[in-house]
């Protein structure tokens, strides 16, 4: 029997359940579709993780699709502005002289008009790639913003997303989406699950508020994976062959003064056996330590982490308090099946490196707004659809992260493991075959919307040192004097751009004092 899909049922909450239910519910709002409900059933028993706090720029249309004011979302998530990772000793280890290189939000000045990778090649030893196309890797080692306080919202002068309090953001998002959005929030334990004689899910039955049924049901109850994998059995793709990272310590570290300066990117250091990451809110660090238990224990993993908040901060090793995670590397056999979606940690899992795992989110619940199945009849076509565009949007972020570790010439058993032959993917190998003879650009992509596009890749690949040679071929004096120009014009903007923009701190002050303009 055919029936319509208008009934959307959420199962978790945390930033995956509300950011689905909102982008949803928006979505229909703004066509003046009133026919689509959505319901976020959420246990109060279970907390949430709380520890993805770094977003991509594509957070920024989210909350304006959202109908969300900039200045409330700074103000009421201990936001900050991103504008780029920082990767410090990933090529070599401290002692032996380190390293550092940024990979910024804006791609390189004049990419679109040539691959000026090739054009940088001959300027390698006097300027690294980040520091000769982008503007934003020298803003960010000044700490500076990237708009003013008369740039509009979510409008900018360089490219950024947020560093975020996760648990302040779930709750904004709980008030905005039940108050302005229309999303049923109901506060109950989940005890069984009915289906339909095909095995569709049919309702939900809950301890206090009994059956909830819906014709799509999204799965956004983390690690448990209540739906997909309770239920339904589905599986997850191992991958920790490739990265083999499964545990993480975080902590959250105060500022030694109210007015400290905050990063304007986050910071990643590599260290023996893993790497930590460092971001800025506004009233503190979120500091953390991702490591794999094959080759170094949670207590050296531990000292190590607490010796580098000591160094980096006010804090005594003893006086910080640090919580476990388990990680376990990969992600679903299928994301989509019958009529249930998995959204979030339980759609999968793997490191933070490049802060993926929300911007995950958003294109999850984009793809169920704008596909969804209009009745039980199609929705197989529409699930094998987003299954194999999210199992490969998924192998390409396993490939991008993978990058960063085979260039690494670090000596530790944990980085010589990873650049074993048999740990890196097949598609990863080719490229870098064939990186060593040009440079990545367009042709290197599958689809149009891929998470990382090759700007991405040059700014790693040649962040890490790595050396393309290419062929002896007759140059084209016009692209060389084009690529000299577009040098000369980013270094003219990165001049203008550090005398104009405020510090991040400053510009976040500002915003509280004034807010920020919505035209």
């Amino acid at each position: 029997m055919t029936k319509d899909v208008t009934q959307i049922v959420v199962v978790g909450g945390g930033s995956a359940g509300w950011l689905s239910a909102g982008i949803i519910a928006a979505h229909y709002q703004t066509q003046g579709d009133n026919a689509i409900n959505v319901t976020l059933v959420e246990s109060p028993d279970v907390a949430t993780i709380g520890v993805g706090e770094g977003t991509w720029p594509s957070m920024r249309g989210t909350l304006k699709k959202l109908g969300i004011s900039e200045a409330e979302f700074i103000l009421h998530c201990d936001a900050s502005f991103k504008q780029a990772s920082k990767f410090n000793n990933w090529l070599y280890e401290e002692d032996n002289g380190g390293d550092s290189y940024y990979h910024p939000f804006t791609i390189p000045t004049g990419f679109f008009e040539a691959n000026i990778a090739e054009q940088w090649l001959q300027y390698r030893e006097q300027i690294n790639f980040a520091n000769a196309t982008s503007s934003q890797s020298h803003l960010c080692e000044q700490g500076k913003a990237p708009k003013q306080i008369a740039t509009p919202e979510y409008a900018f002068l360089q490219n950024y997303g947020y560093h975020l309090d996760a648990g302040k953001f779930s709750n904004f998002l709980t008030k905005h989406c039940t108050q302005k959005l229309a999303v049923k929030h109901i506060k109950d334990n989940v005890t069984a699950v009915n289906t339909h004689d095909d095995g569709a899910i049919a309702s939900i039955a809950t301890a206090q508020h009994g059956d909830v049924e819906g014709d799509l049901f999204i799965d956004c109850t983390g690690f448990t994976g209540l739906l997909v994998d309770k239920h339904y059995g589905i599986s997850l793709k191992p991958q920790d062959h490739i990265l083999f990272n499964d545990r993480a310590l975080a902590a959250q570290v105060p500022y030694s003064q109210a007015d400290a300066p905050i990063a304007s990117h986050t910071v990643s250091s590599a260290q023996d056996n893993g790497w930590i990451w460092d971001i800025g809110l506004q009233s503190r660090r979120g500091v953390g330590h991702v490591y794999a238990s094959n080759f170094t224990s949670d207590e050296q993993a531990e000292i190590d982490l607490r010796r580098y908040i000591s160094r980096t901060s006010d804090i005594k090793e003893d006086d910080i308090n640090v919580r476990k995670l388990v990680i376990n590397p990969g992600y679903r056999e299928k994301f989509w099946h019958k009529n249930c979606v998995a959204i979030g940690l339980s759609a999968g899992f793997i490191e933070p490196l490049e802060a993926s795992a929300i911007a995950l989110i958003e294109l999850s619940a984009n793809f169920v707004a704008e596909q969804l199945p209009a009745n039980s009849d199609v929705m197989a076509i529409t699930a094998a659809r987003f299954n194999r565009k999210f199992s490969h949007r998924w192998q390409r972020i396993i490939e991008f992260l993978k990058l960063h570790y085979v260039l690494s010439e670090r000596e530790s058993d944990y980085w010589q493991a990873n650049r074993r032959a048999q740990t890196i993917p097949e598609e990863l190998q080719e490229l870098l075959s064939l990186w060593r003879y040009q440079t990545p650009y367009q042709y290197d992509t599958h689809q149009t919307e891929e998470l990382f596009p090759a700007a991405s890749f040059q700014y790693i690949l040649y962040g890490m040192g790595f050396e393309t040679q290419l062929p002896a071929r007759e140059k084209r004096a016009s692209v060389a004097a084009n690529a000299q120009q577009i040098f000369n014009e980013n270094k003219q903007r990165t001049a203008k751009l550090m005398h104009a923009l405020p510090s991040n701190r400053e510009l976040i002050n500002k915003i509280k004092q004034y807010g920020l303009s919505k035209v």
